[in-house]
C-alpha cells in the first residue's frame, strides 16, 4: 500500500441511512466498542443509559461494586428503563407497570402478571426474564462492550494499542477536566479519520499549535493507527498554542487516546447517533497521579477547547461535502500522511462486507 494513492470510502459511506444500520449491526455489534469513563459511576446504584448505533443500552454500578452493561428495556413490554443518568439505588423499576429489577440485573417482582395478586402465573419464571446483558470490559478508566459477544478477549483486541501505550503507567492516570462538546454535525468516521492524520496540522491548526509537518510521522499497527510528531523545541508553558511532542492513537473503532505534554493525556468519546451526528466528550488526564491547578486546568481546556472547534469545523464541512456528486468516489488520501486513514477505512469495508459498491477501492496514479 505504500506509495500508492487511493480513493476514499464512497460518500454514502458517511450519508447513507442503509450503511448507517450495517455499521450498526457490524462494526458496533462484533467489536470492542468504547461507550463511557468508569469514574462517572462512583457509587453502587449510579446508572448510565447510553445509545450505540441505535441501540438502548445501560451501564449500571452493582452492589459488587463493579460496572455492569445490559439492554436498557424491561422483559415485559420493552420500555426504556432508565432515560438519564441517576441512582437507582438498590432496584430499576419500571414506569410503566411496576417490574422491578436487582443490580445484577435479575426480575425480582412482576406484580399482577398473572392477575390480581397473582405475580408468578403458571409457566412464568422471573429467572428466566431478568435482563439481558452485555458483554463489558472495564480498561483502567474506560468502559468497553460488545454486543453480540463475539470479540476476542480484550487485551488480545487492544494488544496493539497496550504496545504503543507502554510508556505510560495508566494504572496512575487521575481524570482532572471534562471537555462536553455535545453534538457534532458530522459522521463518526471523519472524526475519527482527522484525529489520525497530521497532514492538516500545519494549515487548520497554524493559530492553535506549533508542530511542523515535517516533524511528524504516521503508526499503523493492525488496529492501531494514529501519528506522532517530535518537537526539538518544546514549550509546555504555551497557553495560546499546543508546542510538545504528542502522539495520537485510535483503537478500532471509535477509541481515541492522545499523549502530550510531559504528564497528560486526553482520551476521547465518540458517540455514533445517526450518520450525520456524532456526540464527543474528552476527558483529560494526568499519568503521574498529580492534580492540576485551576489555573492549570483552565490554559489546558481553553487549548484544546480551541484545537478541537477547529478540528469540528473541518468534519461538519466534510459532511457538507458529501452531498456534492463531485464527492461520489471519495476524494484522494495521501500515500505518506493519511495511512491511518486508509488503514481505518480498509477495516471498516471488512467489518461491513457485503457491499461491492461501498467495499471497492480505487487506485489513482
Amino acid at each position: 500500500m505504500a506509495n500508492k494513492i487511493f480513493n476514499g470510502l464512497e460518500s454514502k459511506a458517511y450519508t447513507d441511512k442503509a450503511f448507517w444500520n450495517k455499521e450498526a449491526n457490524t462494526i458496533f455489534s462484533n467489536s470492542w466498542v468504547f461507550v463511557g469513563f468508569a469514574h462517572e459511576l462512583k457509587n453502587v446504584g449510579d446508572a448510565i443509559p447510553i445509545t450505540v448505533a441505535d441501540k438502548p443500552l445501560l451501564l449500571l454500578k452493582n452492589t459488587k461494586n463493579k460496572i455492569a452493561a445490559f439492554h436498557n428495556v424491561c422483559s415485559h413490554r420493552c420500555l426504556i428503563l432508565v432515560d438519564k443518568p441517576k441512582n437507582v439505588k438498590k432496584i430499576i423499576s419500571c414506569p410503566y407497570h411496576a417490574w422491578a429489577y436487582g443490580l445484577d440485573g435479575k426480575l425480582l417482582a412482576s406484580p399482577h402478571f398473572g392477575g390480581t395478586n397473582n405475580h408468578k402465573p403458571k409457566g412464568f419464571s422471573q429467572n428466566s426474564h431478568g435482563l439481558k446483558s452485555v458483554k463489558i470490559k472495564v480498561w483502567h478508566d474506560w468502559i468497553f462492550i460488545n454486543i453480540n459477544n463475539n470479540a476476542l478477549e480484550f487485551e488480545k483486541y487492544a494488544a496493539p494499542l497496550i504496545k504503543h501505550l507502554k510508556d505510560i503507567n495508566l494504572e496512575k492516570i487521575k481524570p482532572v477536566a471534562t471537555l462536553d462538546f455535545g453534538k457534532i454535525n458530522t459522521n463518526w468516521k471523519f472524526l475519527i479519520e482527522n484525529f489520525i492524520e497530521p497532514y492538516h496540522v500545519q494549515f487548520v491548526h497554524k493559530k492553535t499549535t506549533n508542530q511542523p509537518l515535517k516533524d511528524h510521522y504516521t503508526i499503523v499497527d493492525g488496529i492501531c493507527y494514529g501519528s506522532g510528531v517530535n518537537v526539538e523545541k518544546e514549550d509546555n508553558k504555551n497557553s495560546n498554542a499546543l508546542s510538545v511532542t504528542s502522539r495520537y492513537l485510535s483503537l478500532f473503532p471509535n477509541f481515541i487516546i492522545g499523549s502530550y505534554f510531559p504528564n497528560q493525556i486526553g482520551v476521547y468519546l465518540n458517540i455514533p447517533i445517526s450518520p450525520g451526528i456524532t456526540i464527543q466528550k474528552r476527558i483529560i488526564y494526568t499519568t503521574d497521579g498529580t492534580t492540576m491547578g485551576e489555573k492549570e486546568v483552565d490554559m489546558v481546556k481553553n487549548i484544546w477547547w480551541s484545537v478541537h472547534k477547529e478540528d469540528h469545523e473541518m468534519c461538519e464541512r466534510l459532511q457538507e461535502g458529501r452531498s456534492s456528486p463531485a464527492s461520489d468516489e471519495g476524494g484522494l488520501l495521501s500515500p505518506v500522511w493519511e495511512k491511518g486513514v486508509q488503514k481505518f477505512q480498509k477495516l471498516i469495508i471488512e467489518a461491513t462486507m457485503k457491499s461491492k459498491k461501498i467495499t471497492k477501492r480505487k487506485k489513482n496514479v
